[in-house]
């Protein structure tokens, strides 16, 4: 039952985490193409920084709720963090969001819910280290394809990649929650996991300079959901309930349709953003 509420209350900080980051994001100084200074900026904002720290709270609680809960099931949890942020930003900064974005939510949000009613408590297997050097090679090939997200108009080859990298981060620590956590600094598998948070980061936060906050996210929430769910469910040992292996397909393809309607939906309008101090 903790790892429930421990998920629970990481899609609360991921929200608040969002709502702040997209905030401080959107007003930094943009430049064209590949901004790699950005990160520089935006670490001298003290909102973006309260955003960062509530998205570190989130992935810790995560972390832990990996420990006794299936990938699918964490993931679609992180991935609602979405719906909370953007109820966050109507109600406190006044955000204006069109009515494709707000169908489109709302399709992720029954996948989510039909992914997250088919979960049930599993162990995880360990990464054998074929499995470890093969998330090295995934994580350099993002940082690659993130270097060419820098072109305008690039919002989901942007959020793309950084989705790919928390997919990492999610099988990665599916592996590591389930065992002794005092030795995770001497294992090879926790840096990488680090490695793919801090990659993730950095093309989180171009991705929510160049576009709408709300597409940004849950395009990157739905391409880790699917990829870490899939692996999770193939390699590690994730379970479904009894007579419910549809309640998945329809799910992650409400998820892949979702994805694929945000890339085409106009960018939100928003109201003024409050300055924040």
């Amino acid at each position: 039952m903790l790892g429930y509420w421990e998920l629970v209350a990481s899609a609360v900080l991921y929200a608040g985490g969002i709502v702040a980051q997209s905030t401080a994001a959107r007003r930094a100084e943009h430049r064209p193409g590949a901004d790699l200074g950005l990160i520089a900026r935006l670490a001298a904002d003290r909102l973006y920084l309260a955003g960062f720290t509530a998205q570190v709270g989130g992935f810790v609680l995560a972390f832990l709720a990996r420990g006794s809960l299936p990938l699918y099931l964490v993931q679609a949890g992180s991935a609602s963090a979405i719906g909370l942020a953007t109820l966050f930003g109507v109600l406190v900064l006044g955000w204006r969001v069109t009515s494709v974005e707000i169908g489109v939510l709302v399709l992720l949000a029954v996948g989510m819910v039909l992914l997250g009613g088919a979960a049930t408590s599993s162990t995880a297997r360990g990464l054998t280290p074929t499995m470890v050097a093969a998330l090295v090679g995934v994580l350099v090939l993002t940082a690659l394809l993130g270097v060419r997200s820098g072109r305008p108009n690039a919002l989901v080859s942007a959020a793309v990649p950084a989705g790919i990298a928390f997919a990492v981060v999610a099988v990665a620590g599916r592996a590591l929650a389930g065992g002794d956590l005092a030795s995770l600094p001497w294992q090879p598998l926790a840096w990488i996991l680090v490695l793919a948070a801090v990659l993730g980061q950095a093309l989180l936060a171009g991705a929510l300079q160049r576009g709408s906050a709300t597409s940004a996210v849950a395009t990157m929430d739905a391409t880790s959901l699917v990829l870490a769910s899939v692996v999770g469910m193939a390699v590690m040992g994730d379970r479904i309930a009894p007579g419910r292996e549809w309640w998945v397909a329809v799910g992650m393809a409400l998820v892949v349709i979702g994805v694929l309607a945000l890339g085409k939906a106009p960018q939100r309008t928003a109201a003024p953003v409050k300055e924040a101090v």
